[in-house]
């Protein structure tokens, strides 16, 4: 099955005041692999980086040095 092109990744911040809340990023496939062998994808700026399986599980990859992942994420797909 090809993977798909972009997906948008949710984080949700349990914590915050509006447990509604969420922040959306956009992300495109690149040519790499993650560790788990499923295609990596890039925001624009390429700081946010991750391995999303063709069952949406998504994998957070740390572009740099001290980088915290939020631990609630899912990936969209983007048509």
């Amino acid at each position: 099955m090809r993977s798909r092109e972009r997906y948008e990744l949710v984080f949700v911040d349990t914590a915050a005041p509006d447990p509604g809340a969420e922040d959306v990023v956009v992300v495109h496939r690149t040519e790499s692999s993650g560790p788990g062998g499923h295609p990596v994808y890039v925001d624009d700026t390429g700081i946010v980086r991750a391995e999303i399986s063709d069952r949406a599980e998504v994998r957070m990859i740390a572009s740099g040095g001290h980088q915290v992942h939020a631990a609630a994420v899912s990936a969209r797909p983007v048509s």
